[in-house]
């Protein structure tokens, strides 16, 4: 847990600034808006950062989104300029594309098409920006942790503002920031797959965090179960692997 949050957002803020000015003098910071708090959070802290007519949250329903008003409350909330972009149709044809071309739609293809269509529109809109935009990953430290992302998904980006962050310190970022309190604390879920986060993976974020920041995790099952999960996903948040030829 943070001790002083108010440091720790002072020094979050000003590091973000100090990004853009480094990685793109006066450009828009653009991210995908679903109405939980990792990009409610983020939305937040860019505008701190950059004002908010420097950030473009994109709305990105897949069809019907019965959320939707939750991702409408971040941006009236935040200030920030915003898009509404519906991909019901886009994900509609690849699915129908690919399984015309005989490549097998399991259950897992079907969840992991909308976050890769989603990143897809998001530097889209970023690179037809005037000013530029650059893209920003809203995941998360305990997310990454165990890989629950879609890789080249909503693991991608340009850079990162939550990813030093366990689920536990995102929500007390998110209280100091004073934003709605049905906001931060929404259920988490991927809004993809009919389950919340901690259904689906099969223990809670406090229990992961926990193991995370002090090695302790007393159920022996959970614990192996976690370590399974970093080792295998550790691919989403690594640097491409190539052969470096030799100079014989």
């Amino acid at each position: 847990m943070l001790k002083d949050v108010e440091k720790t957002v002072n020094e979050l803020v000003e590091w973000t600034g100090a990004f853009f000015e480094e990685n793109g003098k006066g450009c828009t910071a653009v991210l995908g808006i679903s109405g939980g708090k990792d990009s409610c959070i983020t939305a937040a802290l860019l505008a701190r950062a950059l004002g908010p007519e420097r950030v473009l949250g994109v709305l990105m329903p897949d069809g019907v989104q019965p959320d939707l008003s939750d991702s409408e409350a971040v941006v009236a909330h935040t200030g920030i300029r915003h898009l509404v972009i519906n991909i019901g149709e886009t994900t509609s044809v690849l699915r129908q594309t690919l399984a015309g071309a005989g490549s097998e739609i399991t259950r897992d293809v079907g969840i992991n098409i909308p976050p890769r269509v989603r990143m897809t529109v998001l530097y889209a809109v970023a690179q037809g920006l005037p000013e530029g935009g650059r893209v920003i990953n809203t995941c998360n430290r305990s997310e990454d942790y165990i890989g629950y992302s879609t890789k080249y998904g909503d693991s991608a980006g340009d850079v990162s503002l939550l990813a030093g962050f366990t689920v536990q310190e995102v929500l007390q970022i998110g209280e100091y920031l004073g934003l709605p309190e049905h906001l931060v604390h929404k259920t988490p879920s991927d809004g993809l797959s009919g389950m919340s986060d901690e259904d689906k993976i099969g223990f809670t974020y406090a229990v992961l965090d926990r193991y995370i920041e002090t090695g302790v995790c007393e159920d022996s099952r959970i614990k192996a179960k976690i370590d399974r999960m970093h080792a295998l996903n550790l691919h989403k948040v690594s640097l491409m692997q190539y052969f470096h030829p030799s100079e014989d």
